[in-house]
């Protein structure tokens, strides 16, 4: 039975494989380092911004993944550089024969699943962030007036922080916030006149305005914040209703926070298809090495050639071997029993 893809390795070539994947173990723990820090990021954002993204989003499960796929991509790495390193020495090589076999099942097996997966993810979750950032934003700015509501009372903080701190205004632009009550009904006054006309005008009885929060205003506006009366084009003189970025942010948060998460999922996604490729190389180096050393009884400076491979023999061999061995072979029926084979006697022997 011919093995898969063998490879002739001489006593150089051997010695500069085990060199040269000390050095890609070490680029793979890099690697993988850099996406356990990427999606430990990503998970952090989706923690504070939990609260602008529908319970349903399927995002998160991005990072989670990632986490995962690259603490192992990280042992396999360490594992590799110690195995690799340990191949040039023949008093410390027989200590690794015995782990380099768990090494490479679980790491082509596990880390290798667990890494396609998250590049999988990687590829098609960020598609559902539109949707997501769509429901979870709107429900924030119904909320951001139930200050004294158990389960919404910090939603008003959130938003103010979101706006602030990304530069954004309602979901999609300033005038969302003139369909939604964002004034808490604690502060205003029901005997008030105006007060009273446009709750009665809504059919929702609802306060609605055309005015915007503070965390709207931009600070770098040459002239005090307009908040309210801005669809009212008599109210402010000097103000032009068209040209909203003189006064406010002109984005709506769910563009920015769109591209913001997207880019960060993007990082990730190019930080996983690095660290899959390079532990594709260590794994296939390691297992020509292991098999060459076998050859030579792990002692990698024993003159010579021999010869490292995937595989001891073909797919077809492997798995006709494996199905013999696992004894689920149909075994011959007496009547197909060989020439000259004697069947046994039923019965108690006869007295001699």
């Amino acid at each position: 039975m011919a093995p898969v893809l063998p490879l002739v390795l001489p006593l150089q070539p051997r010695i500069r494989l085990a060199q040269g994947l000390w050095l890609c173990s070490w680029l793979l723990a890099l690697a993988s380092g850099l996406t356990l820090l990427c999606s430990g990021h990503l998970l952090i954002q989706l923690w504070h911004l939990g609260t602008f993204l529908s319970p349903s989003c399927p995002f998160p499960a991005l990072p989670r993944t990632a986490l995962a796929a690259g603490a192992l991509a990280l042992g396999t790495g360490l594992g590799g550089a110690g195995a690799s390193r340990a191949s040039l020495d023949a008093a410390q090589y027989p200590a690794w024969r015995g782990v380099l076999g768990p090494l490479l099942v679980a790491g082509t097996a596990v880390s290798g699943g667990l890494l396609v997966l998250a590049l999988g993810l990687a590829l098609g979750l960020p598609s559902s962030l539109e949707e997501g950032l769509e429901e979870g934003l709107g429900t924030a700015l119904v909320h951001y007036k139930d200050t004294e509501v158990p389960g919404h009372c910090h939603a008003k903080r959130l938003v103010d922080e979101l706006q602030l701190r990304h530069q954004c205004c309602g979901r999609h632009g300033y005038k969302d916030w003139f369909g939604v009550q964002w004034v808490s009904s604690r502060y205003l006054d029901p005997g008030d006149q105006d007060v009273a006309d446009r709750i009665q005008s809504n059919v929702e009885g609802l306060y609605l305005i055309d005015g915007v929060p503070f965390s709207c205003c931009n600070p770098h506006s040459p002239r005090p914040c307009l908040q309210s009366r801005l669809s009212d084009p008599h109210a402010h003189p000097l103000f032009d209703p068209r040209q909203p970025n003189l006064n406010l942010w002109a984005q709506g948060c769910h563009g920015v926070l769109l591209g913001y998460l997207q880019g960060l999922a993007g990082t990730l996604g190019s930080l996983l298809a690095v660290t899959f490729l390079l532990q594709a190389l260590v794994l296939l180096g390691l297992r020509y090495l292991q098999t060459a050393l076998e050859g030579l009884g792990g002692i990698i400076h024993a003159e010579g050639d021999t010869q490292g491979y995937l595989f001891p023999a073909g797919l077809k061999d492997m798995l006709k071997t494996a199905w013999l061995q696992g004894g689920v072979a149909p075994k011959p029926a007496p009547q197909e029993a060989a020439p000259g084979e004697a069947l046994p006697q039923e019965g108690p022997p006869e007295d001699q």
